[in-house]
């Protein structure tokens, strides 16, 4: 499959350049600890999933190589892509955050383990809740 657009739904299963395992997207717009780079995606390793803080997987969407499997895209997501889209220009174009303090920092002193990917502040986007499906929605 290719890598398309920007900003790949939730669960969408990647392979990145130079990887040899497949990573799941499991957010946006992540910061690592002591930069303040922002990063496109937040991810963990597929099909293991979050083990631990410390194997977060911070990347680029030009860094995907390649697709296995799209997530869920329906009207909800299709919402919060296009919000997401408008808040992005509030980002310095070296995509950084424009107030440092607006993204948490590293301790003056390494950890002795790595700390979790820190995301970035976003408000929620979508104000309404999503009703929860029927079976005609979920069929078993």
């Amino acid at each position: 499959m290719e890598k398309g657009e920007k900003f790949l739904p939730i669960g969408t299963v990647v392979m990145l350049t130079g990887g040899t395992k497949r990573a799941m997207i499991t957010g946006f717009c992540a910061v690592g600890d002591g930069n303040e780079k922002i990063y496109d995606y937040s991810g963990c390793i597929y099909p293991e999933g979050f083990l631990s803080s410390n194997q977060v997987c911070l990347f680029d969407h030009e860094q995907i190589a390649q697709v296995y499997f799209i997530g869920l895209i329906d009207e909800e997501e299709k919402t919060f892509k296009q919000k997401l889209n408008e808040i992005l220009p509030t980002l310095t174009a070296e995509g950084t955050m424009p107030n440092p303090e607006a993204a948490p920092t590293a301790p003056a002193a390494a950890p002795a383990t790595p700390a979790p990917a820190a995301p970035v502040e976003i408000p929620s986007i979508i104000s309404e809740p999503v009703a929860a499906p029927t079976e005609t929605q979920n069929p078993q």
